[in-house]
């Protein structure tokens, strides 16, 4: 008699997750997809930042290169008794 218990309560287990296995992969597709929509748009939104963070980079060692060589045309000019111009002439 146990055992057919059992066994029939294995067997409404079974049917009781086989019903519900459907819905459950749905809702498990739709997570992986909002997910994965996520993740891109998140990807889009980090790859415009890198992209506006390298431009600003790239224009502050342009404006830092300017200034060292206005430094050392000053200081060129300094020692040597010439104006700047002159010694960025050089």
């Amino acid at each position: 008699m146990r055992k057919i218990a059992l066994v029939a309560a294995i067997s409404a287990a079974a049917l009781s997750l086989a019903a519900c296995s459907e819905s459950t992969e749905q809702n498990a597709e739709d997570a992986v997809d909002g997910a994965a929509a996520d993740t891109a748009a998140n990807a889009d939104a980090m790859g415009e930042a890198v992209e506006d963070a390298t431009a600003d980079a790239a224009a502050n060692v342009d404006q830092a290169a300017e200034n060292v060589d206005d430094a050392a045309a000053a200081a060129e000019g300094e020692m040597q008794n010439e104006s700047t111009a002159e010694a960025q002439a050089d």
